[in-house]
């Protein structure tokens, strides 16, 4: 890129010169600038930047020599290149002093155009290809400086949705931990009336309604706290053999609240036999309870929903269909995308955030199915397709309670619970003594370590949100004492992330617990350390 107009210096006392120089060097992009003296050129060098300065020697007052010396003292003319014109013979002594001045050249007068115009076309061409290199040079500069900007802007931003994304993690790890604790006694009741009632019907049913209640709860109490992981399609399922009916029905008990609200009516059409398959019953629950709340939502007030479960071939169908407000074509693209809710408008958008579809779709498709939706338009109704292969192996049964066994093996047992929610802690105990064991419970970590000088339990039920001492440090204190160090130690805790779990294992407990507990997984811990305790 040139840069326009380039300026030439010519320093002559006689305007003649300085009048044949212009028309010997006249042409577009030069600016000839003309001086008769030195202190005039002098002046134009303060105001102008040259290319190049053509100087004759022999002037009154400042010659050419002591104009080149003044040039070299400033710092912005330097490094402009000088010729020197001269009418006389230049000897040695005038060339050295010269170059010493800081000449590139010496010309004699008269002056031969040819030979004056090359050597000044070399010099602008010089001239304009610094400029042009001194212009990238600050456009690189500049680059390089909005670039500096820009990532630290762009660091800066990244620290903030770290930073937000970390906020978002511990409310959401508080919120699942606020949640748990209120379900740890609930759980615990319910075990204490399947235990002391087992053998009634109505008690052992009501019970089973409210234990799948629970869990439901807990595994969405789960997924508030591995959100990511449900965006990415990553949730851990629990398979064992599952009978379709059972799930079905557990979908429709957690969703009959909503659909008799709304006053619609459930038309359901199951197979007539037993059909099971390697599946998480939990979660396929969970995908049968979205599509009906969805069709309950999305239906007008006294709608008809229909479910239709059957075999196909290999594959288990079940279909679930609504007389509602229907799915545009637009909108039946984007149907299971995460956060897409079909009506925000309305008071269909209720409740929610719009991630039950999205949930549908991954745990079908990890059960490897296929979930599929259809509308004939607006106002057209809906259908929500799911098709799951009919796979029979890697079945395993869960472990059930057996009252019996359980209560036998924890007879010589005596356990500490540490708890500063009494209600949590007195349910568990009830719990523990109604299967053999013996207890004592403790409020906060000083009472837990005082009792344990008496006591001296097998093992301890430590929640980890204690006030003052919190469960950590109790545990480290319990570690730190060489009697202690056979005493099982167990985290029960309404904190259940991984570095939950890192934590407690650093202080030294031998598991960590997520409340509510499970009392089948509770017995399998508790039977193990009595048996390491015999040996």
């Amino acid at each position: 890129m040139k840069i326009n107009p380039v300026h030439i210096l010519l320093v002559d006392d006689l305007r003649e010169n300085l009048f044949a120089l212009d028309a010997l060097l006249r042409r577009e992009g030069l600016n000839l600038l003309k001086a008769a003296s030195g202190e005039e050129a002098l002046e134009l060098l303060l105001t102008t930047d040259v290319a190049l300065a053509l100087i004759d020697i022999q002037m009154p007052g400042m010659d050419g020599f002591e104009l080149a010396e003044y040039m070299r003292g400033m710092e912005r003319t330097r490094r402009v290149p000088i010729i020197f014109l001269t009418a006389g013979a230049s000897d040695n002594r005038r060339r050295f002093r010269g170059y010493e001045a800081g000449a590139v050249d010496f010309l004699q007068k008269p002056l031969e155009p040819d030979i004056l115009r090359s050597k000044v076309d070399v010099f602008v061409e010089l001239y304009e290809q610094r400029q042009e290199v001194a212009s990238q040079r600050d456009e690189l500069e500049t680059a390089v400086q909005e670039n500096r900007r820009l990532l630290a802007e762009s660091r800066s931003q990244s620290e903030a949705l770290r930073e937000a994304d970390r906020h978002k993690d511990e409310f959401l790890a508080t919120l699942a931990h606020e949640l748990r604790n209120p379900l740890a006694p609930i759980k615990n009741a319910l075990s204490i009336m399947r235990v002391g009632g087992a053998n009634d019907p109505a008690i052992a049913g009501v019970c089973s309604m409210l234990e799948r209640q629970v869990d439901h709860m807990v595994r969405l109490v789960d997924d508030l706290m591995e959100m990511s992981r449900i965006t990415r399609g990553v949730i851990e399922l629990r398979k064992e053999r599952v009978d379709l009916s059972t799930i079905i029905q557990n979908s429709i008990e957690t969703s009959r609240p909503l659909i008799d609200a709304e006053g619609h009516v459930l038309d359901v059409h199951l197979p007539e036999r037993s059909i099971e398959l390697n599946g998480d019953k939990v979660r396929l629950a969970q995908v049968f309870s979205n599509l009906l709340n969805n069709a309950a939502k999305y239906t007008d007030r006294g709608g008809v929903i229909s479910l239709d479960a059957k075999v196909e071939g290999d594959e288990i169908v079940v279909s679930v269909r609504d007389n509602g407000i229907g799915i545009s074509s637009h909108a039946l693209s984007k149907v299971f995308d995460m956060f897409m809710q079909a009506d925000r408008s309305s008071r269909r958008a209720q409740g929610g955030l719009g991630i039950g579809l999205t949930l549908v779709k991954t745990v079908v498709e990890m059960h490897g199915g296929t979930v599929a939706a259809r509308s004939e338009g607006l106002a057209r109704g809906s259908e929500f397709i799911v098709r799951i292969p009919l796979d029979q192996t890697d079945l395993k049964k869960r472990p059930t309670l057996n009252p019996g066994i359980i209560s036998s093996s924890f007879k010589r047992q005596s356990i500490l619970v540490v708890d500063d929610n009494a209600d949590a802690a007195s349910s568990l105990a009830m719990l523990l003594k109604m299967l053999g064991a013996v207890v004592f419970v403790a409020n906060d970590g000083p009472s837990a370590l005082a009792q344990m000088e008496e006591v001296r339990p097998d093992v301890v039920l430590l929640d980890l949100g204690l006030p003052g001492m919190d469960g950590l440090e109790v545990a480290r204190t319990i570690r730190a004492n060489p009697e202690y160090r056979r005493m099982v130690l167990i985290a029960l805790t309404g904190w259940g992330l991984e570095e939950d779990r890192l934590r407690t294992k650093e202080a030294g407990f031998d598991h960590h617990l997520v409340k509510p507990v499970d009392l089948p997984i509770l017995r399998s811990i508790l039977a193990d350390s009595e048996s390491a305790s015999k040996h």
